[in-house]
């Protein structure tokens, strides 16, 4: 068995944060039944067509999951999603802010009537405070955070390329969920959790914070250098191509010089004696890594950093990913299947010895109404303890 068949997820969720949680959720073998809204679904359906005429995000987010069409709103809707509640172990969602305590779907409404239940509510910025009603999404967290003065060039502030914030908030919730099922198991106890995506983020931002508001200066935009740690970033190689290298304390600064720059003297140049110092000073080492970089192509550069065990990178696109051969051989591919067709998905990071996660299907909207219309019809048979 994997370790969380036979437990019930009930989720009114969309876009990121909470599908992300619920995924992961399935992965482990939990029942995970998506409630979406009628004809439309999760908004996230119709983010792109890119995958076999689904979304990517829908694809990555929802394997495993059972969906239904309920409007809630309606009596004989709503008496379906309560008769899946009180077969639940666990309930999730990230709707507008207001609308569970509205629905009287929220924490505690539904833990009155069973204390036992986990519920897990996200949102942008929490449920108290000036911001407490505002929607949020992933860019503007970013921006609410820090994130963006803190990443870009010089010139310009930028976005991170994934979704951080939202996923950020749907580790954090998915880590509480468990963490709520251990304290059940040992305890007796449900929980209601709470995870704000503001709060997931910041904790991520703390050291900028900290290094911003200690140092008395906000954190340097770089690019794609480290702003704190040199050198640490791109060089480019005698072929054109970019290695990416990252030296982290003074000893692997000695390696570096000694065996690939073949430059002994800057090991005690004052320069460049500690870290702090060659931050000051990235500008005077970048040339010499790019001259004694010139002559060489890519390849032999990462070669010559491996041997003198130097951290270091080559620099890959998106749609390199499932083809990259460090997954390949280490076999972290499965066939899943979406309404258009069969995908490639990653196994999740987290492997169990003796177990592999449930990679189940995308689910189509609605695809499991007649189905958990029938099984909900009359009520639960069974209610989870």
């Amino acid at each position: 068995m994997l370790p969380l068949e036979g437990l019930t997820v009930v989720s009114l969720e969309q876009a990121v944060a909470a599908p992300f949680v619920t995924r992961h959720l399935a992965d482990l073998g939990a029942r995970v039944i998506k409630v979406e809204r009628p004809g439309a679904g999760d908004f996230a359906r119709g983010y792109d067509r890119t995958v076999h005429g689904d979304s990517s995000y829908f694809v990555w987010l929802n394997r495993g999951k059972e969906s239904i069409e309920l409007d809630i709103k309606a009596p004989e809707d709503r008496a379906v999603l309560d008769a899946m509640i009180a077969s639940a172990d666990v309930v999730v969602q990230n709707l507008v802010p207001g609308a569970v305590e509205r629905l009287g779907l929220d924490a505690a409404s539904l833990r009155a009537q069973r204390p036992e239940l986990i519920h897990c509510s996200i949102s942008g910025y929490g449920t108290a405070g000036p911001y407490r009603s505002k929607k949020a999404y992933d860019l503007l967290v970013q921006c609410e955070t820090g994130l963006l003065i803190a990443t870009g060039t010089p010139d310009t502030p930028s976005k991170v390329g994934t979704s951080v914030a939202d996923i950020a908030t749907g580790m954090y919730a998915y880590s509480g969920v468990l963490a709520a099922l251990l304290q059940r198991a040992t305890q007796g106890i449900g929980a209601t959790i709470e995870v704000a995506m503001i709060d997931a983020l910041g904790e991520w931002m703390s050291q900028p914070a900290y290094h911003a508001v200690h140092g008395g200066t906000e954190t340097r935009r770089t690019g794609a250098k480290h702003a704190s740690i040199a050198p640490y970033g791109p060089y480019p190689a005698g072929d054109g191509n970019l290695v990416f290298l990252g030296v982290q304390n003074d000893r692997e600064w000695a390696r570096l010089c000694t065996d690939v720059l073949h430059r002994p003297e800057l090991v005690t140049d004052p320069r460049f004696v500690g870290n702090p110092e060659r931050v000051e000073n990235d500008e005077q080492i970048t040339p010499v890594i790019a001259e004694a970089f010139a002559g060489i192509d890519a390849e032999e550069i990462v070669a010559r950093l491996d041997a003198a065990g130097i951290a270091c990178a080559r620099l890959r696109a998106p749609s390199e990913l499932m083809a990259h051969p460090q997954l390949q051989a280490r076999d972290r591919w499965r066939e899943v299947r979406t309404p258009g067709g069969v995908i490639s998905a990653m196994l999740p990071p987290v492997s169990m010895d003796g177990q592999e996660s449930r990679m189940g299907d995308v689910p189509c909207l609605g695809e499991h109404n007649a189905a958990l219309r029938a099984e909900f019809a009359t009520g639960p048979t069974e209610v989870s303890a």
